[in-house]
């Protein structure tokens, strides 16, 4: 066990129920007792294995911020509740530092914030075209334009202008990463290119070494490739920790790299 990191163990308090979702994913017996000795641990595995169920109950049961676009984000959750509430966390040294995220979250944070931005400036517009640019225009378009000058000051600090999604969101993780702090990502490469994924492994390597840790769900073989990370394979009954070269992610995405046309015949023969 790496005595470094913020969280040491996860377990239960009590058996699982032998019937009734969560309870019967796979992924969720690994709770069971859950050891981490990596800064970096990744759970791998088809759809369906339970991955996020896993990484939602554990953000439950630190108490994580959610990083969402929605208000109440927590409540998004509320399938992983049950589990979380059977968890048991001990921690080397408690940390309320980190947050949970999903990539999809992020990128609906930048669609809302620019949904907003459109709304706020039709508003203003409209007002304009029914007062005139007079005083009373002015205290009506009042609070508009503090909505639109925090939005656009938002967008600034971020360099969202002519950005594209992924360089947005390794912006906007970079400047939430904080030492010690424990970090739950779910498929953080679906905004990434593979060169964008480097970049995040590179932002990964200088927060474990400031004491960061990460529990990953993911399907990337690049992302996977971290050096020194501890991989949980979910396909396999029971869930083991896996070699990179030994995962299925890994063999196929190699198989297929080497004759795609083995693959891509069967799209007419289904036809």
């Amino acid at each position: 066990m790496n005595t470094d990191l913020p969280l040491a163990r996860v377990s239960l308090r009590a058996p699982l129920p032998a019937r009734g979702y969560p309870f019967t994913l796979r992924a969720a017996r690994l709770l069971d007792d859950l050891e981490f000795r990596a800064g970096v641990t990744f759970l791998v595995g088809d759809n369906g294995s339970g991955k996020s169920t896993v990484l939602e109950a554990v953000a439950l049961a630190a108490e994580a911020i959610v990083l969402s676009a929605l208000p109440g984000a927590h409540d998004d959750l509320t399938d992983a509740r049950p589990l979380a509430d059977l968890l048991r966390l001990s921690w080397t040294r408690r940390t309320r530092r980190g947050f949970f995220l999903r990539a999809e979250d992020f990128l609906g944070l930048a669609r809302r914030t620019r949904a907003l931005t459109t709304e706020f400036e039709a508003a203003v517009e409209a007002l304009r075209a029914e007062l005139g640019d007079g005083p009373d225009f002015v205290r009506a378009a009042a609070p508009y334009r503090n909505q639109l000058a925090g939005l656009r000051a938002a967008e600034r600090a971020g360099g969202t202008h002519a950005r594209s999604h992924g360089e947005r969101f390794l912006d906007a993780f970079q400047r939430r990463l904080a030492p010690g702090g424990l970090y739950l990502l779910d498929e953080p490469e679906v905004a990434l290119s593979p060169q964008r994924v480097l970049a995040l492994m590179t932002l990964l390597r200088r927060a474990e070494r400031e004491g960061a840790q990460f529990l990953i769900a993911t399907h990337s073989p690049v992302l996977l490739a971290h050096p020194g990370a501890v991989i949980l394979d979910l396909d396999h009954d029971p869930v083991r920790e896996a070699a990179y070269d030994d995962l299925d992610h890994v063999r196929f995405t190699r198989d297929f790299l080497s004759a795609p046309e083995r693959f891509l015949r069967h799209l007419d023969e289904e036809e």
